[in-house]
């Protein structure tokens, strides 16, 4: 503070003693100085000094080098015979046609059944599920599952592979469904979209619904067409490198890559008539190559060049890759693809006329006697062979012909790969009994071609309260009306359950009908009372329902241990 005082005192006393022309004299020096340097410098950065670089060599492109990465030598061998498929859907007189494309949530049907036509779900029942289109159909992403043009012509693409020089094609059934018109580009053709070429004609050889393969076929007219080698989908392990190749959004020729992430994944729709799940037969590869709509039907390739998949489905809430994607394994494809191509063009798959659940609880096997391992039958189709051979409900399967079986797994893919007409021995246990009978095979389409869902019929009646502080729910009894669509003799419809109680815990619903309590039959309220009054903490509680919603759905089995 001292020394800025001085110094002010020191310019006053200049100024004062008449020296100031002088120091405003240094200071006009100072300033042209800075101004001259400042424009010299900005001269020379605007402009360039002229230097001589006579010495410079110019740059050249290296010759190509192939690195050690062996993904491209795999596509070089596998997208020749990729291709890009579009089709079209001619406006129909009826405007109530369902749209394809994205379906909407997938909510798991806690007491949903499966056939000996149905291998369940891995992935449990119940709970919250928020998986929102988890199996977008890929047309174009959008919510219609297509583009639209002027007179309401309906645009799709997808992709597919050649898997025979004369023109034979596999891709999705999802891709080719409902459409007039399928046409096909090769990775060779102009993959522009040249006004008049649409691409290569191009028709259905045959489709499988139950799997969603379809097979088309084009005129090689003369061309040697290339085609991809299929591989065997068994050794594909968790970890493996893959590829997948198609037209994700148009864009032909598209590769991704990725690994194997799962095996086995089954994608839960729920049922359909007659409460036979729709989804029996997928049994996906999942990977996180990324797959987006437009892939559907393309192959995804392992690191020795093989199809050991079809790109088919993803798990996504925003209609693209999110890092989870589904294909069907080639094994499936090689045996869907043989009966396609045949005289019949059609797949036909061995059934004995039962239906079962999916997933049971470990209550409930040892309720019944088989903890360890085996197939408890809900429904027995009338006129069936299972019904035939004597088979009946709560009947449990642990053998065909002398090899066990541990799930519904192992009995669908048994039963399914039979030939309609021949006969298979069924060991099953009745009542802790075991027992052998022959049971004949029949065709699974032409067995459940008449399965319909019938509409619920329930009349109000007094509810019952006691459970509802062991279980957690009240009742009421059914209505004969509803005891006879059943074709039971009597029960309780649940009509509410306690949030956080033992029913809601092990999966016991709203408006599900209780036939059985611990093999104790439950035929009215006095009946229901009786049973539960008996029960005690620690003790396994076993349920036998059946679906208000859907008559022909046969017996469901929920239980747990009482807390």
């Amino acid at each position: 503070m001292e020394s800025i005082t001085n110094s002010g005192r020191s310019l006053w006393n200049r100024i004062r003693s008449g020296h100031m022309p002088t120091t405003f004299g240094l200071l006009a020096v100072l300033t042209l100085g800075i101004v001259v340097g400042s424009t010299f410098t900005g001269s020379v950065s605007a402009h360039q000094q002229k230097v001589d670089s006579s010495d410079a060599r110019p740059l050249n492109i290296p010759n190509p080098v192939t690195l050690s990465n062996g993904f491209s030598a795999i596509v070089k061998q596998v997208s020749p015979a990729v291709v890009n498929i579009s089709t079209e859907e001619l406006p129909k007189q009826s405007s109530s046609s369902a749209h394809r494309g994205r379906r909407s949530q997938v909510i798991p049907n806690p007491n949903g059944g499966g056939g000996d036509d149905n291998g369940g779900d891995d992935q449990g029942s119940g709970g919250d599920n928020s998986m929102q289109d988890f199996f977008n159909h890929f047309f174009g992403g959008q919510p219609g599952g297509g583009d639209e043009e002027g007179g309401g012509v309906r645009r799709a693409l997808g992709s597919g592979y050649i898997v025979d020089p004369r023109g034979y094609i596999i891709t999705n059934n999802h891709v080719v469904d409902k459409a007039d018109k399928i046409y096909v580009k090769l990775a060779s053709d102009p993959q522009d979209d040249t006004p008049g070429d649409p691409g290569r004609p191009a028709t259905v050889i045959g489709v499988d619904k139950d799997t969603d393969i379809a097979v088309i076929k084009i005129d090689p007219k003369g061309l040697t067409l290339p085609t991809v080698k299929l591989g065997n989908s068994d050794g594909a392990q968790v970890g493996d490198w893959v590829l997948a190749i198609g037209s994700p959004f148009g864009l032909s020729q598209t590769v991704s890559a990725g690994i194997v992430s799962a095996k086995d994944r089954t994608i839960d729709e729920g049922p359909g008539p007659g409460n036979v799940a729709t989804n029996q037969f997928q049994r996906f590869i999942q990977t996180d190559a990324a797959i987006n709509p437009g892939n559907s039907g393309g192959p995804l390739v392992d690191m020795a060049g093989e199809v050991i998949g079809m790109n088919t489905a993803i798990y996504t809430q925003s209609a693209g890759s999110e890092g989870i994607g589904f294909a069907m394994p080639s094994n499936t494809l090689i045996s869907v693809y043989n009966m396609l191509i045949g005289p019949e063009h059609k797949v036909i798959r061995g059934s004995i006329g039962i239906q079962f659940q999916a997933a049971t609880s470990s209550a409930v096997a040892r309720e019944y006697g088989f903890a360890n391992g085996g197939i408890m039958i809900s429904i027995v189709t009338p006129g069936g062979p299972a019904a035939k051979a004597g088979l009946q409900p709560q009947d449990v399967i642990v053998a065909i012909d002398g090899n066990p079986v541990k799930n519904g797994d192992a009995l669908v893919a048994i039963i399914s790969a039979k030939k309609p007409g021949t006969t298979v021995r069924l060991t099953y246990l009745r009542a802790g009994k075991r027992d052998n009978v022959d049971v004949s095979i029949a065709d699974r389409a032409k067995l459940f071609a008449n399965l319909d869902n019938q509409a619920d019929d329930s009349a109000a009646a007094p509810q019952a309260e006691i459970g509802e502080t062991t279980l957690g729910i009240t009742v009421q009894p059914i209505s004969p009306v509803q005891a006879t669509k059943l074709n039971v003799k009597g029960g309780v419809i649940v009509t509410s359950v306690k949030p956080g109680s033992f029913a809601d815990n092990i999966g016991l619903n709203q408006r599900a009908i209780i036939t059985e309590i611990n093999r104790k039959p439950i035929t009215d309220l006095a009946s229901y009372q009786s049973v539960v009054s008996g029960l005690k903490s620690g003790e396994d509680v076993v349920f036998v329902i059946r679906s208000a919603q859907d008559p022909t759905a046969g017996n469901s089995y929920v239980g747990g241990t009482l807390p």
